[in-house]
C-alpha cells in the first residue's frame, strides 16, 4: 500500500486521463451523443485531468484541497445519473431537458455497467485515491 501512497497523484491523473478518452471514445468515435448529465460530469473531470497532471509533475499533494471538490461532486452527479437509468421512477426526476434522455443506456455490459457508472468509478477512484495519499509517504 505504501507504493500507492507515493504514486497517488499519478495514479489519480492516470484515471482521469482514461475517465476523459473513454468519453471521448463514445462520443466522437462510438457516436454516443452525451446527455446533458453526461456533460456536467465531463465538465467535472475534465480539468482533473489538467490538475492531477500539474500537480504529478510538480508533486504538490496540496491539490488535494482543489481536487477533491470535483470528485465529490462528480461522483454525486454520476450516482443520480446511475439512478435515473437503473432506478424504477427516478427517469421521471428533472434531470435532462432537452435532447437524449439522461435515462438511456448506449451500454449495459453485464447488466450493470453503463456510461454513469463509469463515471462513478473513476471519480470515486480518484477521490480515493487523494485521500490515501493526502501526506507524503513515510
Amino acid at each position: 500500500m505504501s507504493w500507492v501512497k507515493t504514486y497517488n497523484l499519478y495514479l489519480a491523473w492516470l484515471v482521469a486521463l482514461i475517465a476523459m478518452g473513454g468519453s471521448l471514445w463514445f462520443s466522437e468515435v462510438a457516436g454516443y451523443v452525451p446527455c446533458e448529465l453526461c456533460w456536467y460530469q465531463r465538465i467535472l473531470m475534465y480539468p482533473l485531468a489538467l490538475i492531477l497532471g500539474i500537480a504529478s509533475y510538480r508533486g504538490d499533494r496540496s491539490v488535494t484541497a482543489y481536487a477533491l471538490p470535483f470528485s465529490i461532486i462528480g461522483a454525486g452527479v454520476s450516482l443520480f445519473h446511475y439512478a435515473q437509468q437503473k432506478v424504477p421512477g427516478m427517469a421521471d426526476v428533472a434531470g435532462c431537458t432537452q435532447g437524449v434522455p439522461c435515462s438511456g443506456q448506449y451500454i449495459n455490459w453485464l447488466g450493470f455497467i453503463t456510461i454513469p457508472f463509469l463515471a462513478l468509478t473513476a471519480f470515486i477512484l480518484i477521490l480515493s485515491l487523494l485521500w490515501i495519499g493526502r501526506r507524503k509517504a513515510d
